[in-house]
């Protein structure tokens, strides 16, 4: 069996759509599963003592997450607003008359009207108005951990949370970039202050897919729809 060309290209956008709409997120993904703790000390010696240095808690230390498997919640605090208006009006209007040529001194004519006689004009006018306006925003928390320490000291973190309402699921993941000097005492930082970050808030569920276009619906939505 042969396809043509736009034929072809129909099957692959449709099977496409299918598998984008089958490839959604999965409760526990291995890849923002929480880090462990490393251990900075080597094997945990036991002693008679009663101070151990690997479990130790310093009265005055800063408990500021600062090694790989500390905890930090992010104050998700996110509002972007924009705007985009343009406005075009152009016109032109031009005229030009040509005075009537002779030859050998008399006028070429026929049926007494002049042939080399030229008068042209042209106008011509546009007129376009354009108007963009989005709005979003975001508010709540979600706790996550720190998977990396750089070089620089500051901490790469990433963490999701699942909730399940009624028929569906709600899921919040995040992944950035951390200075420790943006942590407030309380162990938490705003959205804001985190560099490279990466939010995505969705669903899963009836909800979720009631308020979905089917892959028919998206075809006919696209740029591919050739009318």
């Amino acid at each position: 069996m042969k396809f043509s060309g736009y034929t072809f290209t129909l099957l692959m956008l449709i099977s496409s759509m299918l598998l984008s709409s089958c490839a959604s997120p999965t409760r526990g993904d291995p890849e923002y599963a929480p880090s462990k703790p490393v251990s900075q000390y080597g094997p945990v010696q036991h002693s008679d003592s009663i101070y151990q240095l690997e479990s130790a808690w310093l009265l005055l230390e800063d408990l500021r997450p600062r090694r790989v498997g500390d905890m930090l919640t992010v104050m998700l605090q996110e509002k972007t607003d924009a705007k985009k208006s343009a406005d075009t009006d152009t016109s032109k209007v031009s005229s030009n008359t040509a005075a009537a040529a002779s030859i050998l001194g008399a006028p070429l004519t026929a049926d007494g009207r002049n042939l080399l006689a030229t008068n042209l004009s042209s106008n011509y006018d546009f007129q376009g108005e354009a108007e963009s306006n989005q709005s979003n925003s975001l508010t709540g928390s979600v706790t996550v951990t720190v998977v990396e320490v750089l070089a620089n000291g500051n901490l790469v973190v990433q963490g999701e949370k699942w909730i399940n309402i009624n028929k569906g699921e709600e899921y919040i993941r995040l992944r950035g970039i951390v200075r420790i000097s943006d942590i407030k005492p309380d162990n938490t930082i705003s959205s804001e202050r985190i560099a490279n970050a990466q939010i995505q808030y969705s669903g899963d569920g009836d909800l979720a897919n009631s308020n979905e276009q089917g892959w028919l619906s998206k075809f006919f939505n696209s740029p591919w729809m050739p009318f």
